[in-house]
């Protein structure tokens, strides 16, 4: 059913710009189907095979929480027990976190070795809105589980990781860390216009985006992971709790909801010079994984599609698209201005925002001011953003924008501002810091 894939890869790859991908697809515990199209090295002329290792970005989140599951049913943490720290609202439990329901805001942030100081993300660890409460993507929530498999364990997340998951299931290839270790091959990461990141990158959340696989290893992983549990374990990791139209969020996987196809397991992963995803369909005892080494998601997305349109019975996008639709709506502020702080763990900056008739905004920071246009949306009374860099140390690493994201609440806007980098069209992937935002008529 796969005889045009070498055609269509070689032509997603030209019209997306993408140096190579290398896919798989596994069925019944066997790989059926294993091909790389394209250059993992393309200075050095290096093509890409089937054993080239490639960056998981957040394809790493399953694989971390196979970890947890396997410690708690081994009796060594409590999925359902609350996180140590000091919160605002009670403490959220490692499932809650597994789930991407534990109240932490939008995060990532990546040192590239090149002397830029990394960032402390203890201190953007706090929450946005009660545990539970509602879904929110958080990378942050998936560094806390990180530190609670450690202690749990006694070992670093990548030793347990490879002890506990990877060497029982017989994955030699895979990997947690920075970097790729020793003399296997592994695709040299590119920004969208074509340049070279640097071959280590570390973050403060690895169990979040630090994994590395071969695209057959990881069809193996999405297929064979439940061995390693109890049955009752393997049944929650499907439990997902609805967060769009289409999927909802177990412990670590996308899960497809409704519709008249077959339940469909997935998990996607973006970072710079990454774009992987990898699919489960257990009724059809079928997985694949397609992993490409570009910042762009597009010549992923498209093979994706191809593939599974092949393999899978009545398959949608939607059925593994993890958008959270938030549709725009008028504008209904009155004209004005508002003004308050932004919370950063430097301290309190001051901003003023100016509402005119003509639906812009207009934002004064640090003595410096921008002019945009002033969105709205379901979830959100007002949306700009800002060619203004937040006056503080980490946001002058490499993140050198700024967004609002505001509600109003008993006359005041609350809500986040993020500081952070759209892309890598110029210089490397930057930092996506959350900050609390509070502003009152003026």
């Amino acid at each position: 059913m796969l005889d045009g894939l070498s055609e269509y890869c070689a032509e997603a790859l030209a019209e997306h710009g993408c140096p190579s991908v290398s896919m798989a697809v596994a069925e019944r515990g066997e790989v059926v189907c294993a091909q790389a199209y394209g250059m993992a090295d393309t200075a050095a002329g290096i093509p890409a095979t089937p054993g080239t290792a490639y960056g998981l970005a957040s394809v790493t989140k399953p694989i971390t929480a196979t970890a947890v599951c396997v410690a708690a049913d081994e009796g060594l943490l409590d999925l359902d027990a609350p996180v140590p720290g000091e919160y605002r609202w009670v403490a959220p439990t490692v499932r809650q976190l597994l789930r991407h329901r534990g109240g932490f805001g939008a995060h990532y942030d990546f040192h590239y070795g090149g002397g830029e100081r990394p960032i402390d993300a203890g201190r953007y660890s706090v929450l946005y809105r009660e545990p539970g409460s509602g879904f929110e993507y958080a990378n942050l929530g998936y560094r806390i589980i990180g530190q609670v498999l450690e202690e749990a364990t006694g070992q670093p997340l990548e030793k347990f990781v490879r002890e506990r998951v990877f060497e029982p299931l017989g994955l030699t290839g895979c990997h947690i860390g920075p970097e790729y270790p020793g003399a296997a091959p592994s695709a040299v990461r590119y920004t969208v216009d074509g340049r070279a990141y640097p071959a280590r990158c570390d973050t403060s959340h690895p169990g979040a985006t630090l994994g590395w696989a071969t695209a057959p290893e990881l069809t193996l992983f999405a297929q064979s992971y439940e061995r390693l549990l109890k049955p009752e374990t393997a049944a929650a990791v499907r439990d997902g709790l609805p967060f769009n139209a289409h999927l909802g969020y177990g412990l670590g996987w996308c899960v497809s909801r409704g519709g008249d196809g077959p339940l469909v397991q997935s998990h996607g992963g973006g970072m710079g010079g990454v774009a992987a995803m990898t699919v489960a369909v257990p009724e059809q005892h079928l997985s694949v994984a397609v992993l490409t080494n570009s910042t762009s998601k597009a010549a992923r997305d498209a093979i994706v599609q191809y593939v599974l349109g092949e393999l899978v019975p009545r398959h949608t996008s939607e059925r593994i698209d993890p958008v959270i639709r938030d549709a725009a709506r008028p504008l209904d502020l009155p004209v004005g201005a508002w003004a308050g702080p932004i919370g950063t763990p430097e301290g309190e900056v001051p901003i003023v925002l100016r509402l005119s008739a003509d639906g812009r905004v207009e934002l004064r920071l640090n003595g410096e001011s921008a002019i945009a246009p002033a969105l709205a949306s379901e979830a959100w009374d007002l949306k700009a953003d800002f060619p203004l860099q937040l006056p503080t140390a980490d946001a002058r690493i490499n993140s050198p924008r700024l967004g609002l994201a505001l509600r109003l609440v008993d006359g005041r806007l609350t809500g986040v501002a993020h500081a952070y980098k759209n892309g890598d069209g110029e210089g490397l992937l930057g930092n996506f810091l959350t900050h609390p935002c509070e502003l009152r008529p003026r």
